[in-house]
């Protein structure tokens, strides 16, 4: 008995330590992202031009960069748009997608054929090329960014929540909803839209963590946030030449970005698990 169970607990043990570290520092960057100016050792915007790129020091825990900025403080003012960006994202995304998949899988008919060439077509598209195309020709930076990651998340949400209502509208309590009347509109928010909330929040935690990823990615191709914003994708841009004066500058941003996506991702299984229980 005991050679079975001690393994489990020490898995259990070890996923407990994972989550904690995921919440810890997601506390941390929303601590960051609302308190910057607070916490920040120095301005991010503040220019050293005798002092360029130097390694940690004692003024500079994190260094600085080819202008002399602090790169600690320019990772920490960073957490804000590494935050608000993504949230825009998976928020708009599951408002969209929540509604169409409900339309689709419960509704059926032409009304499930339209929305679903729809997400057929969108699925088809190399969605962070369409990105790049679409913000580079439009222009606007960060938010036409945002704005395209919600068009793009949407269609994969959209399948996903399109599923999950399969799976409900045969169940008995949807036909006894209908026998008594209950409109399409109630039921479909008041009845379905409860029992699916746990996968559609899990991939809420999903959609978060890759649109950071793609807005950093975009920020380091130079079409998203404008230069000189302390942004993690953009310092990734700018320090990419000072690896060997001062691997901080480069490895801190890109640790953060990792490492926030990561933890986002741990979250959402834990969070579909406990609600799903």
């Amino acid at each position: 008995m005991t050679a079975v169970t001690e393994p489990a607990r020490g898995r259990k043990r070890s996923l407990n330590l994972s989550l904690a570290l995921c919440f810890t520092l997601m506390a941390v960057v929303i601590v960051c992202a609302i308190f910057r100016s607070s916490i920040a050792p120095d301005s991010p915007f503040t220019q050293r031009l005798e002092v360029g790129d130097k390694p940690p020091s004692a003024e500079f825990v994190a260094g600085t960069d080819l202008l002399g900025r602090d790169v600690l403080s320019r990772t920490i003012h960073g957490a804000r748009t590494a935050l608000v960006g993504p949230i825009i994202v998976a928020a708009g995304a599951f408002a969209i997608a929540t509604i169409l998949g409900l339309l689709s899988g419960y509704l059926g008919g032409w009304v499930d054929t339209v929305i679903m060439r729809w997400v057929d077509f969108m699925l088809a598209l190399p969605g962070i090329l369409v990105a790049i195309v679409v913000v580079g020709v439009i222009g606007g930076g960060y938010w036409t960014a945002v704005a395209v990651l919600i068009i793009l998340f949407t269609a994969p949400d959209t399948r996903i929540v399109r599923s999950a209502v399969l799976e409900q509208r045969p169940l008995p309590y949807i036909d006894a909803a209908r026998s008594l009347g209950i409109s399409k509109r109630r039921i479909l928010f008041i009845h379905i839209l409860p029992n699916i909330l746990p996968l559609v929040l899990a991939y809420v935690a999903l959609d978060f963590a890759f649109a950071l990823v793609n807005l950093a990615g975009l920020s380091f191709l130079g079409l998203g946030v404008e230069p000189g914003t302390p942004d993690w994708g953009r310092m990734l841009f700018e320090n990419r030449n000072i690896l060997f004066t001062n691997p901080l500058g480069l490895l801190l941003p890109a640790g953060m970005i990792i490492l926030t996506a990561v933890s986002m991702n741990l979250i959402g299984d834990w969070l579909f698990e406990r609600l799903t229980k």
